[in-house]
């Protein structure tokens, strides 16, 4: 057993030793942050970035760096990217103007504490407290249709009660400068998620679209299959993303981890849809590591590790989901879009209730598996069209998403 494990081990059955030399431990690298904010001057020139808690390198802050490097403006910028010990690409980015960290380490911490621009997707660290002319970038991860945050009513999450949710909210957005937005809608519903008007009075709001989706109007055919060949996935073959949610009542027996229990009967569907087709099982990265499907080789693709999911939408012909807010980006596609959501009543009455009435979505709502297949046929068999809701659902959610986000982003967040 390594030293991690043994600690974990330690503060798992509570044992007072182990118990102490963490506190103190935490007291010490508290300490440490807290003295180099005091007697360190602000790099005006070093920009940390994360994304989902370190596990992945891409979402809008990938999107953010990449322009930042790709633009002569930006030159004289250093970058350090938190990535956790699984993260694959820790020693991928490493570079004369890159240096990467672990995520919630001490170099992290020290990082955070005199970068003039931290870029998250996520939520700031509990250490983290703002220095006068730091800027935090909220980009979040996605237009919202399940509620967030402060406006989540119910008791049913299986990991936090409501009240603690909004609490940590609450807290976290005293800790944001500058929150991203890519619509009118998107900012009306993070304004509501973050109370900012009660506790975030001091939050700008940035709304020139979505970076992270830039890839999405930019991609080229070559591109997408230099992507398929990297995953196997074979040419000539209709190909179906399935990206649902997870669900907030489920629970895995590790404390503070969702749960998924999968109602999508994988062997009738390929039986119904046959050969020419293969389907790529993207579930959220709260509950990916639940799924084992090696005896669908070659006919079910877990896409899971994928870390940026532009690369599946790119090379996908159809998007399956629930109520995750991935349908808002792959709509920027054009490609046909079908709702899974079998357990409707449960989820709006229960659990999170949605910011848009069902009813104004242009994409269809399949309640069972038979419906669903019968769905799936028709829209590959002449089915599909993109309709004027389709379209005027694209001009309300993604209005600026045109491949130029991150450059006028950026032009705003920093000084010419």
């Amino acid at each position: 057993m390594g030293i991690k494990d043994a600690v974990r081990s330690g503060l798992k059955r509570k044992s007072p030793l182990f118990q102490a030399i963490y506190k103190g431990y935490k007291l010490g690298v508290r300490g440490l942050y807290a003295l180099t904010r005091a007697t360190t001057k602000l790099d005006e020139h070093l920009v940390v970035f994360d994304a989902f808690q370190g596990r992945q390198y891409t979402c809008s802050p990938k999107a953010l760096y990449q322009e930042m490097l790709s633009d002569p403006k930006y030159q004289d910028y250093r970058f350090i990217w938190a990535l956790t010990e699984e993260a694959e690409q820790k020693n991928q980015l490493a570079g004369p103007r890159t240096q990467v960290v672990r995520y919630n380490s001490r170099a992290h911490k020290l990082a955070c504490a005199r970068a003039k621009y931290i870029v998250t997707n996520s939520m700031p660290l509990g250490f983290f407290r703002l220095r006068r002319g730091q800027e935090l970038i909220e980009t979040w991860h996605g237009t919202p249709l399940k509620r967030l945050g402060c406006d989540i009513e119910v008791d049913s999450n299986s990991v936090n009660t409501a009240q603690e949710i909004h609490q940590r909210y609450q807290e976290r957005v005293k800790k944001i400068t500058t929150l991203l937005s890519p619509s009118d809608f998107y900012t009306e519903k993070l304004s509501s998620a973050f109370a900012l008007r009660d506790y975030g009075k001091h939050v700008r709001i940035i709304q020139q679209g979505y970076p992270r989706n830039d890839f999405l109007s930019r991609y080229t055919p070559e591109q997408a299959a230099a992507i398929k060949a990297r995953l196997g996935v074979p040419e000539g073959k209709k190909v179906i993303l399935y990206a649902p949610t997870f669900r907030d009542n489920q629970k895995l027996d590790k404390a503070y981890s969702y749960g998924f229990t999968l109602e999508m009967d994988f062997d009738h569907l390929l039986d119904t849809l046959g050969e020419d087709y293969v389907i790529l099982f993207r579930p959220h990265y709260f509950v990916a590591s639940q799924f084992d499907f090696a005896k669908y080789e070659g006919r079910v693709f877990n896409v899971a590790d994928v870390d940026d999911v532009n690369e599946v939408y790119i090379i996908s012909d159809m998007l399956i989901t629930d109520y995750s807010s991935v349908f808002f980006d792959y709509a920027i596609l054009k490609r046909p879009i079908l709702l899974f959501m079998y357990d409707l009543e449960l989820y709006q009455g229960q659990l999170r209730d949605f910011y848009i009435d069902l009813k104004e979505l242009p994409f269809p709502i399949l309640r069972t598996q038979e419906q669903l297949e019968e769905a799936i046929l028709d829209q590959f068999q002449g089915g599909f069209r993109f309709t004027e809701a389709y379209q005027k659902f694209n001009e309300t959610y993604t209005p600026m998403d045109d491949g130029r986000a991150s450059h006028r982003v950026l032009g705003e967040i920093f000084p010419e």
